[in-house]
């Protein structure tokens, strides 16, 4: 007895050298340093900040009412909110199934037998039996199929919340490209009004000898040119209040919503150090989990090359209606140990295979932590170009609004010709309408970046 015990303890022992015993432990292969690339500094070194944007609530960061109505509103209502909760739910369910594998499975299976030789008379025979069988973790098969399961369901709740930062980021992008159209319909109609008013005015000149049909109409197709990309752009409105509905899972129909001049975002943006992205964001904990299914998965292929140790039994009563004390009380007990020794090379190319899948769930996870650095890096540079473009927006767009000025003053003492007009009008109605773009490029910097750091999440 005391030898078993030892070649047990050995046994082990040996069995924990092969890790199969150890949790998973995020490899130190795994780096996340200098993944976030500073917009302005020539050495491409971000600053480490103490805060990071994507720990604050979806409200601090999105603060018009209507646009949080619309998100509390695809929360509840997005289908792929709802199928997510479902797999959520699914993986809970198996997770509870591989706890359970550490205990007995017990059966109760009733049997009746007829037997008749030669002409005699029918023999009838009946059990009553209840099987009870029990396998023994020594070598952590089920203990690495129910840390495995564990990965499994830890992933479905970052998928879960992957899914809920991108409802609430798709509906603030979608919310702030409508009231990006609408300020440039806004704009459009004005100028296209200017236009009808200058074609009045070229008409009533042309009357008065100033000037020749010819500049009648330029003057009308600039007008008309005008109010085609009017129509355009309220064709591109009604479209992005359809994709509106359709994210928060009712019919196409029009959106109430605020304007663009009242939003207010975040004026600076705090990325946090690198190492917090690993914690925060879904889909980088979506592939730590990948890769820590696929760890146990290896260690349930290592565990297959040792014993397997069933003990079983079943008890119950029998009744044969030809003995004279029918009903007897019966007890079977039964131990099996299975050592696997040759089957064809599966358990070797099953490791290799669980090996590999591994290593690529390594290097899955690396390169998505470096492809969230990207999308970090891409954000705070988009933010810090619009900021500045802004600037140079309203520059350009007062200068322009003066250059229109002049050249109507200049062309009523005839100094300047209508083409001068034409041309100051058109590129200021390019000029505002590129301001607004950039407006709403800086907002759009806020929305990737709060997503790429894991924002929205409960």
């Amino acid at each position: 007895m005391k030898k078993q015990i030892i070649l047990t303890m050995c046994a082990a022992a040996a069995l924990s050298s092969c890790h199969i015993y150890k949790a998973y432990d995020r490899p130190e292969s795994i780096d996340a340093s200098g993944i976030y690339r500073d917009p302005v500094s020539a050495t491409d070194t971000l600053a480490a900040d103490t805060a990071n944007m994507g720990n604050l609530p979806w409200k601090e960061v999105f603060k018009d009412v209507k646009l949080q109505a619309l998100i509390e509103e695809g929360l509840a209502n997005n289908v792929d909110m709802q199928a997510a909760v479902l797999r959520v739910k699914e993986a809970k369910v198996m997770l509870t199934s591989a706890r359970l594998s550490y205990l007995p499975s017990i059966n109760l299976a009733p049997q009746g037998t007829m037997t008749t030789m030669g002409g005699s008379d029918m023999s009838k025979a009946y059990q009553l039996p209840l099987a009870a069988s029990w396998e023994i973790d020594l070598f952590g098969k089920i203990l690495n199929a129910k840390r495995g399961q564990q990965a499994m369901y830890l992933q479905s709740q970052y998928a879960q919340q992957a899914v809920r930062s991108q409802i609430i980021c798709g509906i603030a992008n979608v919310y702030y490209t409508l009231l990006m159209l609408d300020r440039q319909v806004e704009i459009t109609t004005e100028t296209a009004a200017i236009y009808k008013e200058n074609v009045r005015a070229m008409e009533a000149m042309k009357l008065a000898g100033y000037v020749n049909e010819a500049a009648v109409t330029q003057m009308r197709a600039a007008s008309h040119q005008v109010e085609a990309s009017l129509l355009d752009l309220k064709r591109q409105v009604r479209e992005t209040e359809n994709s509106l509905a359709v994210l928060l899972a009712k019919a196409p129909q029009t959106i109430e919503r605020g304007r663009l001049v009242d939003q207010v975002m975040p004026d600076e943006l705090t990325a946090g150090v690198p190492l917090q992205l690993l914690e925060n964001r879904p889909d980088v904990k979506i592939a730590e989990m990948t890769l820590a299914s696929a760890y146990y998965t290896t260690n349930q292929a290592r565990s297959a090359f040792y014993p397997s140790i069933k003990i079983g039994g079943t008890t119950g009563w029998t009744f044969d209606e030809l003995q004279i004390n029918p009903a007897q009380f019966m007890f079977q007990a039964l131990a099996s140990l299975t050592q696997p020794i040759f089957n064809n090379g599966k358990l070797v190319a099953n490791l290799k295979v669980s090996k590999a899948e591994e290593e690529i769930a390594r290097m899955n996870y690396q390169q998505t932590i470096l492809e969230a650095g990207q999308e970090v890096s891409n954000a705070l540079c988009l933010y810090e170009t619009a900021d500045k473009k802004l600037l140079e927006d309203k520059g350009r767009v007062e200068q322009l609004q003066k250059a229109v000025t002049y050249t109507k003053a200049l062309f009523q003492s005839a100094e300047a010709t209508y083409l001068e007009i034409l041309t100051a009008q058109q590129n200021l109605l390019s000029a505002e309408l590129s301001e607004v773009s950039d407006n709403f490029q800086r907002i759009q910097a806020v929305i990737n970046l709060y997503s790429a750091l894991g924002g929205g999440r409960e």
